[in-house]
């Protein structure tokens, strides 16, 4: 099978001229190439079925979210940070009311802080059910990919018990919640947690040992650790490495610190390492959220978000016969408060790493300044060099491994 076999480093070049006999053959690699996961796309140069050199482009749905957000008060960029990594929305959404709360100095309940971990973890268990079912469809195995979207749906189906919406769920508000669990989302919640583990066990039996799978995927696309953080890789491609970063337990956010879970690490790098963590990350996800279950029943069941009521908008109920909370209503979304001048930096572990928020205020209704640091754009930076020596089929199961979002690659 194709292996990683060029050296990397930084300043290698990605694509070359240099076919005197003409013998080398131009390949447009999307970006409607359904192979590419996303609209963007690759030029290579292919040697028969092997990639010679490549260039990315990428740009097909940029939308200017970071320009539009210095336009927009802070409630309403929270939609926007929605269509990022939208396999995993919450944990954007979240990740961007942090960002203010960091910002406000405001300092949410514990019970809040747990809230934000169920909602999160199973964010990240249905981002990984994508990327690993779908590596499994790219190598020709289709069936694992039924045996977990069935979950997926289950947690979608909690979102919406929560918030109303499913895929981009503009879920919680700065300061928490905009309301309490219900009993029917803490039963749905508990469910999960008693099926999915047996659910992931058949699809681990599915390809964990599968001889076709195990050699369609290890030693390909094989990276070490000092050429990955070289190019800045984060999240699971990067603990698939070695290397046992996560920010959940380097810098703790949402009480993340009162968690006992284990950081899942490869030893190779390579594709097969990649699925094998993430599997492991989505037993870890279980385990975080059944503890956080035991914590919140130990806290007072009527807190879900901080005592603020400058940013945390009023019951729609008093809204709609109180002049007083429409006010506050209206001060509140179009951003006519007082906010701190002064730039901060938050940054959580996203599905596929560290989604970070730069925000510069000048305490004024908009930002002066956002900046997403989007892990599938830094992550994304390293396919066209490690893709040169590669055949073909290995280059896009790598890809398929790497789970780059368009959303969040292009902002």
């Amino acid at each position: 099978m194709g292996k990683f076999i060029t050296e990397i480093t930084p300043n290698s070049p990605v694509f070359t001229d240099n076919d005197p006999q003409g013998e080398l053959q131009t390949l447009n690699l999307g970006p409607t190439h359904p192979a590419t996961h996303g609209v963007f796309q690759n030029v290579l140069q292919m040697d028969g079925e092997r990639i010679v050199s490549g260039v990315s482009t990428i740009g097909y749905i940029h939308r200017a979210f970071e320009k539009i957000a210095e336009h927009r008060p802070f409630y309403q960029i929270t939609p926007l940070t929605d269509r990022l990594n939208y396999c995993s929305s919450p944990i954007n959404n979240m990740g961007w009311h942090m960002t203010v709360e960091k910002l406000l100095d405001i300092k949410t309940p514990k019970r809040v802080d747990y809230m934000r971990v169920i909602v999160m973890e199973l964010s990240r268990i249905a981002d990984h059910i994508i990327c690993n079912g779908i590596l499994g469809v790219d190598t020709g195995a289709f069936s694992g990919f039924l045996y977990v979207m069935e979950k997926r749906e289950d947690i979608y189906e909690i979102f919406e018990e929560i918030c109303g919406a499913r895929l981009t769920t503009n879920i919680g508000r700065i300061g928490g919640f905009e309301r309490n669990f219900n009993q029917i989302t803490f039963d749905k919640i508990r469910k999960f947690v008693k099926s999915f583990p047996l659910v992931l066990a058949e699809f681990e039996n599915l390809f964990n040992r599968n001889r076709i799978f195990i050699e369609r995927t290890s030693g390909v696309a094989a990276v070490d650790p000092e050429t990955a953080l070289s190019y800045s890789w984060s999240g699971p491609i990067l603990r698939a490495t070695g290397v046992d970063y996560d920010v959940r337990v380097n810098e703790p956010y949402s009480s993340y610190e009162d968690f006992d879970f284990e950081i899942p690490v490869g030893t190779t790098g390579d594709v097969y390492d990649r699925f094998l963590v993430r599997n492991e990350e989505m037993k870890q996800s279980i385990r975080i959220i059944e503890q956080a279950l035991d914590k919140i029943a130990k806290e007072p069941k009527d807190v879900f978000h901080a005592n603020v009521p400058d940013f945390y908008l009023p019951p729609k109920e008093q809204v709609y016969n109180n002049m007083e909370a429409l006010i506050y209503h209206f001060k509140i979304v179009m951003g006519e408060i007082e906010t701190p001048k002064t730039e901060v930096y938050h940054s959580v572990e996203g599905g596929n790493g560290e989604l970070g928020f730069y925000l510069i205020n000048d305490g004024g209704r908009t930002p002066y300044r956002l900046h997403f640091r989007r892990p599938s754009f830094i992550n994304y930076q390293m396919y066209a060099p490690m893709s040169r020596g590669m055949q073909l089929a290995d280059a896009i199961i790598n890809m398929s491994s790497l789970n780059i979002i368009a959303g969040e690659l292009d902002a």
